[in-house]
């Protein structure tokens, strides 16, 4: 996994250390930076995987395209013509640090600079009995290979409620960063990951089943879903018509559970279209999932629901607050427990947060 990612001189980050778990959720005031973060960290996944990074791409990604010098940070004059400057850590053992430039010109991609070869780096650390010490050269590439891997198809996901109903539309990767190509990846999906799926879905109280449809004649594409309250099962609803918070927990479920998804990914306000109680359950869910298939996660709320799914006990599950410092910078402060106020009763994370006990809040 990646351990510790460090990001300078990306819009509202000016430096910024992020030491990581499996499973990361940021919360925080509108516009102190967490969108800002994900990116950076895509920006450096996507460099990492040794990807050109022209516009399209990064918007596919779900990065937030502007004139270069809006993705710089501009709290000082001379860092509008400063690199981006990004390295991860590996498994507590490789760094692999680059450098982002731009020339400003019209049509003009992004230009990556390597501080140094991943392959020098990985021999490094098996000198320093960072990693095995079998040198051979089989191993370096295998261990490059893992690495790059894990990161090179790094999205940030924010799925979008039109999307998901549009069943006929594909994406270029697996699941398209709003929701396209959902139908496709649960056709190509085994047994096994349908029937999980399927289980986890009945996280929702009237979830019954549901059925993959397709006419080859007309080329729709559907699924049935079943309500375990409707008596007569013969008109099961489609997606046309399912609840938005099915269909994003459908989304949600099939990130997490199916192979052809990225290891290593984001999601952008995973509270959209979800009640409250749902939002707790589904963090919760969507841990063990982590750890099941070996996905490491990013996660962004504005919803303190999602806190009270977390187990701060464990250091796989971490709590970020994001905040803007006094000069502007986006900072971030873990919360390594919940906070216990002195003759008050200990309160759930949501409720510390919106008590004011976590930060994170806009100033009204």
């Amino acid at each position: 996994m990646i351990k510790e990612i460090r990001i300078k001189n990306y819009k509202s980050v000016n430096k910024l250390k992020l030491d990581l778990g499996r499973v990361n959720v940021f919360i925080g005031a509108n516009g102190c930076g967490k969108s800002n973060l994900l990116e950076a960290i895509g920006l450096g996944a996507m460099a990492f995987g040794g990807h050109g990074l022209p516009n399209e791409f990064l918007i596919s990604r779900g990065i937030r395209v502007t004139e270069p010098q809006f993705m710089r940070s501009a709290f000082e004059k001379d860092t509008q013509n400063k690199n981006v400057e990004l390295s991860f850590t590996y498994n507590n053992a490789i760094e692999w640090g680059v450098d982002l430039s731009h020339d400003g010109a019209p049509f003009s991609e992004w230009d990556t600079k390597p501080k140094e070869k991943l392959s020098n780096l990985i021999i490094k650390a098996i000198e320093e009995n960072k990693v095995t010490p079998n040198f051979d050269i089989d191993l370096i590439m295998r261990e490059k290979y893992s690495i790059v891997k894990h990161v090179e198809k790094f999205s940030i996901f924010s799925p979008e409620n039109e999307k998901l109903r549009e069943f006929a539309s594909k994406s270029t990767t697996a699941l398209g960063i709003h929701g396209s190509g959902l139908f496709y990846l649960l056709s190509v999906s085994t047994e096994e990951e349908i029937a999980e799926i399927k289980q986890n879905l009945k996280l929702i109280d009237w979830f019954d089943d549901f059925e993959m449809m397709g006419n080859e004649q007309t080329g729709e594409k559907k699924i049935n879903i079943k309500d375990r309250y409707i008596a007569n099962q013969e008109f099961p609803f489609d997606q046309r018509n399912a609840n938005e918070g099915f269909l994003f927990l459908l989304f949600y479920l099939s990130l997490f559970i199916s192979k052809y998804t990225p290891p290593f990914f984001a999601i952008d306000n995973i509270d959209n279209a979800l009640n409250p109680k749902l939002c707790t359950a589904l963090a919760r869910r969507l841990t063990k999932l982590s750890q099941k298939h070996d996905k490491q996660v990013l996660i962004t709320t504005h919803n303190p629901a999602v806190l009270d799914g977390l187990d701060l006990n464990d250091e796989e599950q971490r709590l970020f607050i994001v905040y803007r410092n006094i000069e502007g910078h986006t900072k971030v402060q873990r919360v390594n427990k919940k906070p216990r106020i002195e003759g008050e009763e200990s309160v759930k994370l949501s409720e510390a947060f919106l008590r004011g006990y976590l930060g994170g809040l806009n100033k009204v």
